[in-house]
């Protein structure tokens, strides 16, 4: 897929990998770029910036909730009705140890996994009559390992990366490129205020910021497109993630062993 002259759709985009993933898509040619976020008042500056500077009739943008089919279809629809590249950006990080509750494991479901269903059944039909496309999500390294502190995130993402790789065996021959980015720390709004939290969400929050370094957006979205029209599908900002990923398939107790050692000391 070449970003040069195509039509994309990211969602959570107000701000963070989202507004860096805009940007970015711009700046390599992207014909027209439509911005999605549930924070309209954020949405707009954002992509009142981005019009701005790369033009008005190459952004669009909708305040949605992209966990309904039709907030999707809209956004679609925006895009000329087949976009060229959809980004399934949007995510949460909420819910921490046991003792998150029924609503936050819905949410978490709905927001990192479900949209990402939903999108699907709408735009993989119009690729397949149409001349094919590219489904991206954002997923995270917590996809390919886990989330320490947050059963909630590590479970959706897990998720969300199964399910990519689902559409990749389904569709990947047939005209569907699918690319799942799936980064360790990003300085983004999700991350900040870690250093406050306590409990498994104080363990959560300094898995994140301790267990590489903690990348600008901008780097990451550029991995992201790299691996996009290189028709790559995992997209690892952190080269440690794919390298850790192949020790826990290798030796999964091990593995284990020492991401306890590393919980006790965040615990500590």
């Amino acid at each position: 897929m070449e970003v040069t002259g195509a039509s994309a759709v990211v969602t959570g985009a107000a701000g963070g990998i989202g507004a860096a993933l805009g940007q970015r898509l711009l700046e390599r040619g992207a014909g027209l770029v439509v911005l999605s976020d549930l924070d309209a008042t954020r949405l707009s500056a954002t992509a009142e910036a981005m019009a701005a500077e790369h033009g008005v009739d190459r952004v669009a943008h909708l305040a949605a909730d992209v966990t309904s089919e039709t907030a999707i279809e809209q956004l679609a629809d925006l895009a000329g009705g087949v976009p060229d590249i959809f980004i399934a950006n949007a995510g949460i990080f909420s819910g921490f140890g046991l003792e998150s509750t029924d609503a936050e494991w819905a949410a978490s479901l709905d927001v990192n996994l479900m949209s990402h269903v939903r999108a699907a059944r709408v735009l993989v039909p119009r690729w397949l009559d149409e001349n094919g496309g590219c489904f991206a999500v954002t997923a995270s390294a917590a996809g390919l390992l886990t989330q320490l502190g947050s059963p909630t995130y590590a479970t959706s993402k897990r998720a969300a990366v199964g399910f990519a790789e689902w559409l990749a065996a389904t569709y990947g021959d047939r005209g569907v490129q699918v690319a799942a980015l799936c980064p360790m720390g990003v300085r983004t709004p999700m991350t900040e205020n870690g250093d406050v939290a306590e409990g498994d969400a104080g363990v959560a929050h300094g898995a994140v910021s301790s267990a590489g370094d903690m990348m600008d957006p901008l780097d990451v979205a550029d991995v992201l497109l790299d691996a996009i029209e290189g028709g790559q599908f995992l997209a690892l900002p952190h080269a440690q993630v794919g390298e850790m990923y192949a020790q826990k398939a290798a030796d999964p107790d091990r593995w284990t062993s020492g991401m306890q050692r590393f919980r006790r000391s965040l615990e500590r």
